[in-house]
């Protein structure tokens, strides 16, 4: 139960923080819950900022509701452009700084921090500073749309998730599009080499430019240079490399951090009264930036938090990759599995099951047609975090 009479303090009005709140105040009608948050704090859904332009939406037309809209529907004050920027722990309070600069504390009985991640840094020599642009919010988006101007050139660094789709929404509405990656292939993490190849013809077909196994080497003006001398000209670049979990906050409080804020199996920290979910938060299966490994934490925090203690499980959590080019599921198996894939099919319909050593089936890739099987296949896989873990 909380302690006191402060309530759950909420640090991030994101799809975790504010998933984490809905998920509460189906369990208790009464309790006080703060959502602090640095920007405006509207409701939107962060993954369709990588498919916008394919599904017709603008900047301001992926907002759900206002901040004000969402605390008066579920009871929670939300305090918008208001950052943290310390914990004290031992009188349990936040000190926050206001937008016109002058300082607030709030106590807590429970303090969440659902403060998410960062772009990971894109450092190239020559390149202007602003110059390489990254989306990570809606107020990222706004900036990095609102500067395009139709059929222009954008050079894009990064052939993971977030970069694929981009490339494919911003190749369908019909800016000229070059993307870099070091892997031999799009989803390198993720697909065996097969799919992985039926991707990066699927995006060509769409009118990406690849160039993998390769890096930007130097950015002169509008043109970038490769490590093997092949030039690009470009309007504009955008990063995807990658995320890194918001730690400094929680660092500088004293918690245990290592990629992420170290959580245990009740989303708490290393402090009783302090948990953390969603992309800042290392769980025992890692750092997990996804919706559904994000929504199952907010139900079992939601409930830890409403007075019924409830440790996380997560089955596997197959991921859809948002490429109408390539329709792609995919459930990876543990960074320490050892096995090979095993794929069937052919052209753009194929399936990859990775068998472990033992002979078991512990991942998958699917594509184009074999999509529709990812339900029934995660059905089977071993769990990110079971019962007993």
């Amino acid at each position: 139960m909380i302690n006191g009479t402060a309530g759950v303090v909420v640090l991030g009005s994101g799809l975790a923080g504010y998933s984490l709140a809905r998920e509460i105040r189906k369990l208790d009608k009464q309790m006080a819950i703060t959502i602090v948050t640095a920007d405006d704090g509207e409701v939107y859904s962060k993954p369709m900022l990588s498919n916008a332009l394919i599904q017709g939406k603008t900047s301001d037309g992926l907002i759900q509701k206002s901040a004000t809209a969402f605390g008066s529907e579920f009871g929670i004050a939300v305090h918008t452009r208001q950052r943290v920027i310390a914990i004290d722990r031992i009188d349990q309070r936040v000190t926050v700084v206001r937008q016109d600069g002058t300082h607030n504390e709030l106590p807590y009985g429970k303090l969440v921090l659902a403060i998410g991640a960062d772009p990971r840094p894109c450092a190239v020599a020559g390149a202007a500073p602003g110059q390489i642009r990254t989306v990570n919010d809606l107020a990222d988006y706004r900036l990095w749309i609102g500067d395009l101007a139709p059929k222009q050139k954008i050079l894009l660094i990064g052939a993971g998730l977030v970069g694929c789709e981009f490339a494919n929404d911003l190749a369908s509405a019909g800016f000229g599009v070059a993307m870099v990656d070091p892997a031999p292939w799009p989803l390198g993490r993720l697909l065996p080499e097969e799919l992985g190849h039926a991707l990066a013809q699927a995006l060509r077909e769409t009118g990406v430019a690849l160039h993998l196994a390769r890096s930007v080497v130097h950015i002169e003006g509008q043109m970038a240079v490769l490590d093997d001398g092949t030039t690009i000209l470009f309007d504009h670049i955008l990063s995807a490399i990658g995320l890194v979990p918001r730690t400094q906050l929680a660092q500088k409080a004293g918690l245990a951090v290592a990629r992420g804020i170290t959580v245990d199996r009740f989303l708490q920290t290393s402090d009783a009264n302090i948990h953390a979910l969603g992309d800042c938060a290392e769980t025992s299966a890692g750092p997990l930036p996804f919706v559904l490994p994000l929504m199952a934490q907010a139900r079992a925090l939601a409930a830890t938090l409403a007075g019924q203690p409830t440790p996380l499980v997560m089955p596997a959590m197959p991921v859809v990759v948002k490429t109408p080019c390539l329709p792609l599921a995919v459930c990876p198996p543990k960074a320490n599995a050892t096995g090979e894939w095993r794929v069937t099919g052919s052209g753009q319909n194929r399936k990859a099951l990775f068998t472990t050593d033992r002979g078991d089936i512990s991942g998958f890739a699917l594509a184009g047609d074999f999509a529709k099987e990812r339900q029934a296949l995660g059905k089977v896989m071993p769990p990110l975090i079971a019962e007993t873990d």
